[in-house]
């Protein structure tokens, strides 16, 4: 039987009496939710294209920094090389969610890395042309401002369907996933996982 993860200062004591592990540390739970609220606030503010509005996408452009490094350098389910997975891979397990029956993962699910990256890229290309709008050169081009606001209706699609995976796997796997990225603890590993 597994144990559960050592307490520190990093680790607050899990929730509940299973056997529990820490998935997601502090820096990734406050990236996660620092990027919900800085898209969320970017998406109240667009049609003001104030001072809240570029801020939003700067602290957005920020912690996506930040994420990257992490990738490479953070605690194991933090780094890229646990969770990005070759395309043929993510097809299989798609298609497995498919029939019903997909593998639960400890760290995200190859269907669920996938989602990180389009969702990194996305929000860096939405960024990215709304800095570019900022910008004596490409103030009031319209081609800027059509990929700027096609990127976020895309990134809201992605969203909807990143939340959709997240009850879904919640549901299939008996495993509250909301929760996980609160509290950072999910349940150790079974015979089927």
């Amino acid at each position: 039987m597994p144990k559960p993860a050592k307490n520190n200062l990093w680790q607050p004591p899990p929730p509940g009496g299973d056997a529990q592990v820490l998935v997601w540390d502090p820096l990734i739970r406050i990236f996660h939710w620092g990027l919900v609220t800085c898209v969320a606030t970017a998406w109240v503010t667009s049609d003001s294209a104030g001072a809240v509005h570029h801020v939003a996408g700067y602290v957005a452009i920020g912690l996506i920094v930040l994420r990257l490094i992490w990738g490479f350098l953070g605690t194991p389910y933090a780094r890229f090389g646990q969770f990005v997975r070759h395309p043929a891979t993510v097809w299989r397990y798609l298609c497995a969610i498919a029939r019903g029956r997909e593998a639960r993962h400890i760290g995200h699910n190859p269907a669920g890395g996938a989602m990180v990256v389009v969702l990194l890229l996305m929000v860096t290309g939405t960024a990215a042309t709304g800095y570019m709008l900022t910008t004596d050169r490409y103030w009031g081009v319209a081609w800027v401002g059509d990929l700027h606001a096609a990127l976020a209706n895309g990134l809201l699609v992605l969203i909807g369907l990143h939340v959709a995976g997240v009850l879904l796997a919640s549901f299939r796997h008996r495993e509250n996933l909301i929760r996980a990225m609160v509290s950072g603890y999910k349940r150790s590993t079974e015979p089927e996982d």
